[in-house]
C-alpha cells in the first residue's frame, strides 16, 4: 500500500468508520442472548447431568444390583451393596454415588441393561457444602422420580442410536 493511501486512511479514519458500521447493522438485528435463570437453551437428549436411579410404572426399583456400573465408573464414584430379596431377587440396600469424583462419562448409564442409573438433564446442582454432592439412594430415587418423564423422553429419542 502507498504512502498516500495510508495517509488518506489514516486522515478518514476508514477502519474506525467501518467498525462503526458493523456496530449499527447489528444493532437492528434481533437479539441472540438468552436470559439465563428464566429462560433456557436448548439440550441434547444426550446431555450429561445430575444422576437419577428410576422406577419400573409399578413403582418398584429398576436396580437389580448388577453392580456394572460400578465396575465400569472409572472415577470410582460408584458404591454399592445388594442383598437378596424374599423371593430371591437382588436389590441394592446402598447405592453412593460421590458426585465430586464423578467425571460425568456416562459408562454407569451405558453398562445399565434395565436403565436404572441416568444422567439426567438438570445441571444446575451446586452446593454450598461437600456432605451435599454425596448422593445416596433416596437422593437417587428422589431425583429420578421429579425427572421422570423428561428422563423417559430423552431415552426413547436416544434409544435407536444405542
Amino acid at each position: 500500500m502507498s504512502f498516500i493511501q495510508r495517509s488518506i486512511r489514516t486522515v478518514f479514519l476508514t477502519e474506525l468508520l467501518s467498525g462503526m458500521w458493523l456496530t449499527f447493522r447489528y444493532m437492528f438485528r434481533p437479539k441472540v442472548t438468552i436470559n439465563y435463570p428464566y429462560e433456557k437453551g436448548p439440550l441434547s437428549p444426550r446431555f450429561r447431568g445430575e444422576h437419577a436411579l428410576r422406577r419400573y410404572p409399578n413403582g418398584e426399583e429398576r436396580c437389580i444390583a448388577c453392580k456394572l456400573c460400578e465396575a465400569t465408573c472409572p472415577a470410582q464414584a460408584i458404591t454399592i451393596e445388594a442383598e437378596p430379596r424374599d423371593d430371591g431377587s437382588r436389590r441394592t440396600s446402598r447405592y453412593d454415588i460421590d458426585m465430586t469424583k464423578c467425571i460425568y462419562c456416562g459408562f454407569c448409564q451405558e453398562a445399565c441393561p434395565v436403565d436404572a442409573i441416568v444422567e439426567g438433564p438438570n445441571f444446575e446442582f451446586a452446593t454450598e457444602t461437600h456432605e451435599e454432592l454425596l448422593y445416596d439412594k433416596g437422593k437417587l430415587l428422589a431425583n429420578g422420580e421429579r425427572w421422570e418423564t423428561e428422563l423417559a423422553v430423552r431415552i426413547a429419542a436416544d434409544a435407536p442410536y444405542r
